[in-house]
């Protein structure tokens, strides 16, 4: 497992973490981590505070539309705050397919904050709104880029994912940001019926955190049912999370995709979902949305309103 040393003395400047939105996608990650290990901020933001995110519709949902800096500086301000809660999490061509067909799926994203996380989102935001979104913010990378990036300590709760694999995704966080206090809570195998009370252990620990990791869409549905204020500042949700943390995210077959990417590391499995193909059920999807006539105007630029979302 490749672990991140960051150093406190370092620090960064704006400049450099938002060079890395002008770069290509592998040069782009490379920065971004290299820049949240060198550069932690102590005591505040690098970035303006009060990020606010522009939005397009994709679907009838609306995504940020956020570079690396400003979607680290978004999150981490989010995660500091000394009241309110925000929930995270990402889109990728797969949930929106889902959302089509689950109305409670949508209902449920729709007071989530939405992040743009793989290459069909980005040509639905070319289709329908004429330019990619600014960057693809895969969740497997965002969050330990994420957490190197927060100097401050903060206490971590996790919940998903199978027994064994949640132990070893809250070593390799561990590792990864030693600043931090991780604290697995609950694997995936809990009884759903149980779910306020696993909530009120995340209360309990204080967290100012929380990642959630379990299958779409109940994952979503889940935290928008179940998660509340109290527990946690901001809160994440990232399929296959902590599968790829503890290096357990299976790859597909590399003679049925021909993809020079499956010998990269687990630690950047998201990768898969940036060079893969996009389906023709979304691809319908987007077309008939388009022309159509029902595509909403563009939202302009407003503040995600902490405790609100």
């Amino acid at each position: 497992m490749t672990t991140i040393n960051a150093s406190p003395e370092t620090s960064m400047t704006p400049d450099r973490i938002r060079s890395a939105d002008r770069q290509s996608p592998g040069s782009r990650k490379a920065s971004v981590a290299r820049v949240s290990r060198q550069g932690r901020i102590r005591g505040g933001n690098p970035l303006p505070t009060a990020i606010a995110p522009a939005r397009r519709d994709i679907l009838g949902l609306d995504i940020c539309d956020l570079g690396w800096a400003d979607a680290l500086a978004f999150a981490g301000e989010r995660a500091t705050m000394p009241f309110g809660q925000s929930i995270i999490v990402f889109a990728n061509a797969d949930s929106a397919n889902r959302m089509m067909r689950d109305p409670d799926y949508r209902a449920a994203l729709s007071r989530q904050t939405v992040l743009p996380e793989d290459r069909g989102i980005d040509l639905a935001a070319r289709l329908l709104h004429g330019q990619r979104f600014r960057a693809r913010l895969a969740g497997t990378d965002f969050v330990p880029a994420l957490l190197t990036y927060i100097a401050k300590p903060m206490r971590i709760a996790l919940v998903g994912g199978h027994a064994a694999t949640l132990k070893k995704a809250a070593e390799a966080l561990s590792r990864h940001a030693p600043w931090h206090s991780v604290l697995p809570i609950a694997d995936d195998a809990f009884d759903r019926g149980q779910s306020d009370a696993i909530m009120e252990r995340v209360g309990a620990v204080n967290a100012d955190i929380l990642l959630v990791s379990m299958d779409s869409p109940a994952q979503e549905k889940w935290i928008d049912r179940h998660v509340g204020p109290g527990h946690a500042r901001l809160v994440l949700g990232v399929e296959r999370l902590f599968e790829t943390l503890s290096g357990e995210a299976r790859h597909a077959s590399p003679r049925r995709f021909g993809l020079g990417w499956l010998s990269l590391p687990a630690w950047s499995a998201s990768r898969r979902r940036d060079t893969g193909t996009v389906g023709p059920l979304f691809l319908y999807h987007v077309l008939r949305y388009k022309f159509s006539g029902t595509k909403a105007e563009s939202k302009r630029p407003e503040m995600a309103k902490a405790g609100s979302l």
